[in-house]
């Protein structure tokens, strides 16, 4: 699977995933997604995200998960 958005550079972020070589992780988009009542509210306050990264983050979390498996709290 080809990730066109979403980048990695080690003298940004740590080498964190990151959308289009910004300041924004994937994980901060995912915490964001998690935490706003809504994709609208969200994109406001990040309006440098297009729809395209936050789909484009989703799938990278759940390729990054394949084959890995976290126990869970009953």
């Amino acid at each position: 699977m080809t990730f066109k958005r979403i980048t990695c550079d080690p003298k940004k972020m740590n080498g964190q995933p990151c959308i289009r070589g910004m300041r924004i992780t994937v994980r901060r988009v995912l915490e964001a997604l998690a935490n706003c009542p809504s994709r609208e509210e969200m994109l406001k306050d990040y309006p440098d995200l297009e729809e395209e990264d936050i789909r484009e983050a989703l799938e990278y979390a759940a390729a990054s998960l394949d084959g890995e498996f976290q126990e869970l709290a009953a």
